[in-house]
């Protein structure tokens, strides 16, 4: 039987053997599903070669969207967390407010840590820095400050009656009066509580109330406060259901952000992907992995995606 380490060396040499044959390059490294997999096959490459494999994922002539998924599949997660966020705060015309929101939200305190490391030792900027002074400013700054702040400051312990006098107080200054968001004491509770404990807070609000804390967000008449905390309730609450949603979206191209899809696709693939096709099945009523064919052109770009989306269904992880 063969061992890893021939098999990594056999990958790393249809790589690099692989000029002009995108569909060899793709296949090859897309269908390696696990991080501790892609780890070895970068290390391997660097031992035969003498080059690190993303730098020759560069040399290729690959299309953008390919080199994008290309290089964030096999980059360490926080590693990739660190160049989301970079990308989130300066490409394109405005801020990727989701796109943070999903980093900070996914991650625990100690990833979070080594994410803005990573991001000074890169970029040689603070992530934290880059949030506060976004220009021009914007309502979802103030979420992301706070939730910056809350991995700094929680407890790693969850409690129900914490749970329960938030959700209280998320009720009565803003449902319960006018109907409208307290800005100030959604900030408090964001910037002192972990994420586990708001997942607690708004599962205690809609046991207690009967309905969902988004309910109220929901209403015609919005701000781009109540629209930001939105998507950031629905990813803690529920996040296959939010990130099926998200994925729906970018498959549309109603997301504004052109790399929302290859962001989406590589950063759940090895978390819920196979919970996310469920919920994307039984909302939209047609498979996750049909969708992106019906509305990616062919090419290796969408063989990408689609290996992505296969890989959880080939390897028995997505339950029917």
């Amino acid at each position: 039987m063969a061992t890893k380490s021939s098999c990594y060396e056999s990958d790393c040499k249809t790589i690099h053997d692989s000029w002009g044959r995108l569909s060899t390059l793709v296949r090859t490294l897309a269908t390696r599903s696990t991080q501790a997999e892609r780890r070895g096959i970068r290390e391997t490459y660097k031992a035969m070669y003498g080059e690190d494999l993303l730098t020759h994922l560069q040399r290729v002539k690959l299309n953008q969207e390919l080199f994008s998924g290309l290089f964030l599949w096999m980059v360490d997660p926080l590693e990739r967390d660190a160049c989301l966020a970079k990308d989130a705060l300066f490409e394109g015309n405005e801020t990727d407010f989701k796109a943070l929101v999903e980093i900070f939200v996914a991650r625990k305190s100690s990833h979070v840590l080594i994410i803005k490391q990573l991001y000074q030792t890169r970029f040689k900027r603070q992530l934290d820095h880059d949030i506060l002074c976004l220009e021009p400013p914007h309502p979802s700054q103030k979420i992301l400050v706070a939730l910056a702040t809350s991995h700094k400051a929680h407890n790693a312990d969850v409690s129900q009656d914490i749970a329960k006098c938030d959700a209280m107080r998320l009720y009565q200054t803003g449902e319960a009066t006018s109907g409208c968001i307290n800005e100030a004491v959604v900030l408090e509770i964001l910037s002192k509580r972990s994420i586990p404990q708001l997942k607690l807070t708004f599962s205690s609000y809609k046991r207690i109330f009967g309905h969902n804390y988004t309910k109220q967000l929901k209403k015609a008449t919005s701000t781009q406060f109540e629209d930001a905390l939105r998507y950031l309730v629905e990813c803690i609450q529920d996040p296959p259901k939010y990130y099926a949603k998200m994925l729906q979206r970018s498959i549309k191209g109603e997301e504004k952000n052109k790399g929302s899809l290859t962001r989406l696709m590589v950063s759940r693939a090895e978390i819920d992907m196979g919970d996310i096709h469920k919920e994307f099945r039984k909302k939209y009523g047609v498979e996750l992995r049909d969708a992106i064919s019906e509305a990616i052109p062919a090419g290796d770009y969408r063989d990408f995606v689609l290996i992505l989306a296969n890989n959880y269904v080939n390897s028995g992880r997505l339950n029917r």
